[in-house]
């Protein structure tokens, strides 16, 4: 049920002794340090923050947020991943945060308040563009009523194009769960989504 255009994550922004560097250079106090990873990490950060999320007039303050939380943990990355995959997931598990506190604090689904996720390629016409905002508005509608790692899960694989292994990688968990995650988001997502005829093309051919 993909809805975007696969996205090619990189691999790194720096790799090896490069990235030692850098994060040595953070860990010492190095300001300059800190603002060349954010420079470099923030464009990934932000499409990601902004697609597990969707419509919400929080995005800035919960993409700020993650950076805070990554400048705090930095000491406890030890390069047993790739930083990217490593920052990736400290947002991941900041979007999180903030969708368990969006869910306590306001009873139903959410008022889409912001605009969509843009889509991941080129510049669709104007008649595609409003069917585009229209799909996207419903089905984070529909994704409000999932849990949130079953949302996250969803919404990196089938929006932003990730494998299940870079999903596992990223949310530091067995691939076995991402995958029965998976399974059961795009379950519920076809049951809730199947009856709309604006799915149909998506939703026709089952969850596989």
């Amino acid at each position: 049920m993909a809805v975007a255009a696969q996205v090619v994550w990189p691999e790194a922004i720096l790799v090896g002794s490069e990235t030692e560097n850098l994060v040595g250079r953070c860990l010492t106090g190095d300001a300059d340090a800190f603002r060349e990873l954010y420079r470099n990490h923030r464009p990934h950060v932000a499409r990601l923050v902004q697609r597990i999320l969707g419509p919400d007039s929080e995005v800035e303050d919960v993409i700020q947020e993650a950076f805070i939380q990554i400048h705090r943990s930095l000491p406890s990355f030890q390069g047993s991943s790739l930083l990217s995959t490593w920052i990736h997931r400290v947002a991941v598990n900041v979007a999180l945060q903030h969708i368990r506190r969006r869910k306590r604090q306001r009873a139903g689904p959410v008022t889409m308040v912001a605009e969509p996720p843009e889509p991941s390629s080129g510049d669709p016409a104007p008649e595609e563009d409003v069917l585009w905002r229209d799909r996207m508005r419903k089905l984070y509608a529909a994704l409000d009523t999932l849990s949130p790692k079953k949302r996250a899960v969803f919404v990196l694989h089938e929006i932003e194009g990730m494998s299940a292994e870079d999903i596992a990688k990223t949310m530091h968990a067995p691939l076995i769960t991402v995958r029965t995650r998976l399974f059961y988001a795009r379950k519920a997502l076809y049951a809730l989504l199947a009856a709309d005829p604006s799915f149909h093309e998506l939703v026709g051919g089952g969850g596989g």
